[in-house]
This record gives structure tokens, sequence and C-alpha cells, in this order.
């Protein structure tokens, strides 16, 4: 049986957006722990050249529901409004886009598949179909931001593993 769009996309960003929740609640009770204001970690980064943890937080959300947005509009730039600079606005864009991802209608969404969506930069212009777009660039975009969440906090001292960053798998049942 072969694996349908949605189930390529969707039931995978809601894992690890909600991962990336409860690693936010782990963060959130770091900085309660070891007395740390919580911009030291929503503003901590890997290495000087990279965006912090709150930009990182902010492109999962915009690698899930804010690019099937994009699809459905046949457009999508990147998302250069400031990031949540504490904790209850980080969770609430990932709560945002979980709430996004979980209203979509499985069928409907198949049908963004053929889709022409424009990726759009400045001068840079990339036309895709909506698979593509979804598949080759914003999913591992998704999954970039998210490992890069994980690995600040884990870098800050945050208390956390592989399964913190993998979430609930969806096991047979």
């Amino acid at each position: 049986m072969p694996i349908s769009l949605y189930d390529a996309v969707v039931p995978s960003n809601l894992q690890i957006l909600g991962a990336v929740d409860a690693l936010l609640t782990k963060a959130e009770a770091f900085c309660a722990e070891q007395g740390r204001a919580a911009s030291d970690l929503i503003d901590a980064r890997l290495a000087p050249d990279m965006l912090p943890l709150g930009y990182q937080v902010k492109c999962c959300a915009a690698h899930s529901a804010g690019a099937i947005a994009g699809v459905r509009a046949g457009l999508y730039g990147p998302d250069l409004s400031p990031w949540p600079t504490d904790f209850a606005g980080l969770h609430a864009a990932i709560q945002d886009a979980i709430a996004e991802l979980s209203a979509i209608d499985p069928a409907e969404f198949e049908a963004l598949g053929e889709n022409d969506t424009l990726f759009a930069f400045g001068e840079m212009k990339l036309p895709f179909t909506g698979a593509n777009f979804l598949l080759s660039f914003a999913q591992p975009n998704f999954y970039f931001h998210a490992t890069t969440a994980y690995a600040i906090l884990r870098a800050e001292g945050v208390t956390i593993g592989k399964s913190d960053f993998m979430g609930m798998p969806r096991i047979k049942r």
C-alpha cells in the first residue's frame, strides 16, 4: 500500500511538534531549578553565526503548518517576523501549529500535492509542486530546526535525551 502525502507529512510533524513543546516545558523547569532567566536559553545559540533557540522553535511552526499554508496559497517565503521571547510565546507558536495541523482534512491535503508552489526569498525563486516543496524543502527544514532546538537545550545543560527529541512514536495498537 503506498503511503499518502498526508501520512508522510502531517503525523510526523505533529509528533515532533509535541516533542518540541515538551522540550520547552523541560527548559522552563531547568531555568526554575537552576535560577536562570528564560532568556538565557531562549537566546542561546550553538554557534555565533546561528540563530537562537527562539528562532529555531518559531521555524518548527513555520516549516510545518506555515509550509502547508504556503502550498495552499501557492507561495511560501521565510517568516521574518520576530520570534517569541518567552516560553509562553514559544509554547503558543507550537500549540497553534499543532491545532492547525490537527484540523487538516486528509483528503483535502492530498489535493495539495500537485499545487504549484513558489518559494520566494528576495531574488531567489524556486518553483515546486506542493508535494515536492513539502517533502524536499519544508520537511528537511522542519527537522533541522527541531534538531537544532534540541541541541541548544542539550548544550545548555538541560537533561534531555533522544526519546525527548522523538516524542511519542505512532505504535501499532
